[in-house]
């Protein structure tokens, strides 16, 4: 099924029996600990490992996972972090080593969606490959920077909408298991904010992932109540609070 297809509501989508999952007995628990489930699973073959502490190469995300709060880490980040970088834990954190610092950025609200979402009409949407790679780091360094790499759309699909020959808005795929998908990097070029464009891409996408038996899930900043509400207000629900931390040589 392509991500045209999602465009009707009414799709059959082989997951839903009652119009959705009963998502309140759901098993969810790779969510509890994001990074280190992805790089565990789907992105396996990409995954930088010491013995159970996990990173996606910098090229791809800076961010890095452990399998537990209690992994001893300290090889693992002398082997895997470089001199002066920065990476990012999600869900679970260490305690850090001596020579490490580990800042608690936040928590980020995680959210689910399990039932298809009408989707507005608008542009078409299209898939973006290599051709599109440098307007989408300029979009994503514009308005999403900080966690897009060079290489990040290649951890999974993305999609955009173009209007008058430029990169408008887009969203796409990063995070993911055999059972959840994230949908990731959902931004719109400020000349274009206000026409949907996110919107009807993130819906889109959140009925095709569903159309293929996964759950889409999705972060965002507790700060950020615009993007909040508009995912709420789409049929997003918030699954849990979970924590945010940045790792660094001290």
């Amino acid at each position: 099924m392509s991500i045209a297809d999602a465009d009707n509501p009414d799709f059959d989508g082989h997951a839903f029996d009652d119009g959705g999952w009963d998502d309140r007995g759901l098993d969810d628990a790779d969510l509890r600990n994001p990074f280190w489930s992805a790089l565990r699973s789907r992105h396996a073959g990409i995954a930088q490992v010491v013995g159970e502490v996990a990173r996606y190469p910098a090229d791809h995300a800076p961010f890095l996972g452990v399998a537990h709060a209690g992994v001893a880490v300290a090889d693992a980040f002398e082997a895997l972090i470089a001199p002066g970088e920065s990476v990012y834990l999600l869900g679970v954190a260490p305690q850090a080593p001596e020579g490490w610092t580990l800042e608690w950025l936040g928590d980020l609200a995680q959210m689910m969606c399990t039932v298809p979402l009408p989707v507005a009409d608008g542009p078409d949407v299209s898939p973006l490959g290599d051709a599109d790679r440098d307007a989408v780091l300029a979009l994503t360094a514009l308005v999403y920077p900080h966690y897009f790499r060079a290489r990040t759309m290649s951890m999974g699909r993305y999609f955009g909408i173009h209007r008058d020959g430029r990169l408008a808005a887009m969203a796409g795929e990063r995070l993911g298991t055999d059972r959840f998908q994230e949908v990731s990097a959902i931004c719109t070029h400020p000349e274009f904010n206000g026409l949907g464009y996110a919107r009807r891409i993130t819906a889109l996408l959140t009925n095709d992932i569903l159309a293929a038996g996964r759950i889409p899930y999705l972060h965002v900043s507790q700060a950020n109540t615009r993007a909040k509400t508009m995912y709420e207000r789409m049929g997003y629900r918030l699954r849990r609070t979970i924590p945010f931390w940045s790792l660094r040589r001290t």
